[in-house]
């Protein structure tokens, strides 16, 4: 089915987030490719699979908004639990150490449309923490390819290749396809 086509929205979407460091992120990864402000809104805690998660939570969003909004559910993923995320400690117990982090946006134009996902995924590995602690489990995710955890990284080449950069990538890219345009009135 093909995507709605020249779609006018009259506001910027609302990215949903109370997180600074993610917002910061979000901001450097999106740049000026889709107008959007943020906004802190208490969403319940749900349980499922990201997907699931990420497109409940925007449907729930986008009628407390009203309007276009876009949120995210990220975790990181630990293989030896079959993908389930789960404590540092509890992998101890493990040889395996391989990991993948996930993010899934997902975007409802408003509250009568259906929300859609976008999931991107970094493989890596969990290793002792390094680096600063101030935004998640980066000290203890080293990306595949790479020496250095996220929290080591120059924020510049983390949001290049992180599971973030890549499902924001996707976002980006459905905006662009799917002709969207914003006819925003500044009140």
């Amino acid at each position: 089915m093909a995507a709605a086509r020249g779609l006018v929205l009259s506001r910027p979407v609302t990215f949903v987030t109370g997180n600074g460091k993610k917002l910061e992120e979000v901001r450097a990864i999106l740049g000026n490719s889709i107008p959007f402000q943020s906004l802190k809104l208490d969403l319940p805690e749900l349980q499922g699979e990201p997907e699931d998660i990420s497109k409940e939570k925007a449907r729930m969003a986008a009628l407390q908004v009203n309007g276009p909004v876009l949120v995210e559910d990220t975790c990181l993923c630990f293989n030896a639990l079959k993908g389930l995320p789960g404590l540092n400690n509890l992998l101890m117990a493990y040889d395996d150490k391989s990991a993948f982090a996930l993010c899934v946006f997902s975007f409802a134009a408003g509250p009568d449309s259906e929300p859609i996902t976008f999931s991107g995924k970094t493989p890596g590995k969990i290793v002792p923490p390094r680096g600063p602690n101030d935004f998640g489990w980066d000290p203890i995710f080293e990306p595949e390819g790479y020496d250095q955890t996220y929290a080591e990284m120059p924020k510049e080449e983390k949001n290049k290749i992180s599971h973030r950069s890549k499902s924001l990538a996707l976002v980006k890219s459905h905006f662009a396809e799917a002709g969207y345009t914003f006819e925003i009135n500044n009140v």
